[in-house]
């Protein structure tokens, strides 16, 4: 099989840690040919979405971790999976290479996740859908609004819908003296919408990522626990990742959402869940992979390889 990864730089992949690396790694073992892009080298001519794409081979040296080929232009239907998996920011060049490798799956390539699905799930937002384990949440850009949720729920989580990493999220008392130049710098004076939620104190336990792999979740969560003094347990902002086994919660969130998402072509998902709440529904290129497999031995990159072999396979079939 031949699979074909839209990456960021080669150079800028921690290996050790970036889950990317590790689906390509157990993909090879499984006897793939690999073949490496980023968005900027797709592209739409003569009918059909193509690509520069360079053949990449993975090692196991995490300094060293792999080998490119010359460049060649391949159209994306002649691979037999795209695996989209360019982090952040979700800016208008990403949205494009939506559209581009949307046009690439009418013509019938597989491409994973779905990008019309990855396009209308923001990351925040997409936890409207299951309202029924939110935390109480306000979306709105308006300050008086955002004001009031404050005063109602005392203790308050502000975030923006593009955020990543942490970045830009404020917890807000209800006696804060700075809360109204927060709201004003996040919404911009209402010019920007911005996602408020009720504070979870569960927060000290962990952000439980928890992954869904076609539909169904890997049996562990990676909890990122916040350092002292933060409420973000996000790891880019210091937080520390333990491993621990799904809760009966945990289970009941995911197994409820998983097939929901998956039928939308959703293939890898990450959940966050803070205490017994979902909290983000993350679908551009989750991570969590090598950190639970370390931790536990289960080989979550090797079930990934399992299952988008099975559908590559059941694709083939249908034709």
């Amino acid at each position: 099989m031949e699979f074909a990864f839209i990456l960021d730089p080669l150079d800028a992949l921690k290996a050790y840690k970036d889950t990317s690396v590790s689906m390509m790694r157990a993909l090879q073992s499984r006897g793939a040919t690999l073949f490496a892009l980023e968005t900027a080298e797709l592209f739409w001519t003569a009918a059909a979405t193509q690509a520069k794409v360079r053949p990449l081979t993975v090692t196991d040296d995490d300094h060293d971790w792999y080998r490119v080929g010359e460049a060649l232009i391949r159209p994306l239907t002649s691979f037999d999976a795209v695996v989209m998996r360019k982090d952040p920011p979700f800016d208008m060049e990403y949205v494009y290479s939506t559209y581009l490798l949307e046009a690439a799956e009418e013509e019938g390539a597989l491409v994973l996740n779905r990008p019309r699905a990855v396009r209308d799930h923001n990351e925040k937002m997409a936890i409207t859908r299951f309202s029924e384990f939110t935390v109480p949440t306000l979306v709105a850009r308006d300050p008086g609004m955002l004001g009031a949720f404050i005063d109602q729920y005392k203790d308050v989580i502000l975030k923006p819908l593009d955020g990543m990493g942490g970045a830009s999220i404020f917890r807000v008392r209800i006696d804060d003296p700075n809360r109204n130049v927060i709201i004003e710098t996040l919404a911009k004076y209402g010019a920007q919408t911005v996602m408020a939620q009720r504070f979870i104190p569960e927060i000290v336990d962990g952000d439980k990522r928890i992954v869904l792999i076609d539909g169904k979740p890997v049996p562990h969560a990676l909890a990122r626990i916040p350092k002292p003094g933060e409420t973000r347990g996000n790891l880019a902002v210091g937080g520390k990742g333990v491993v621990r086994p799904l809760t009966a919660r945990d289970r009941e969130i995911a197994e409820s959402v998983g097939p929901k998402l998956a039928a939308e072509g959703l293939f890898v998902v990450g959940l966050d869940v803070i205490g017994d709440f979902l909290t983000e529904v993350n679908v551009t290129s989750p991570t969590g992979f090598v950190e639970i497999t370390k931790q536990t031995g289960f080989d979550v990159a090797g079930t990934f390889a399992d299952a988008v072999e099975a559908l590559v396979r059941s694709r083939r079939r249908a034709r």
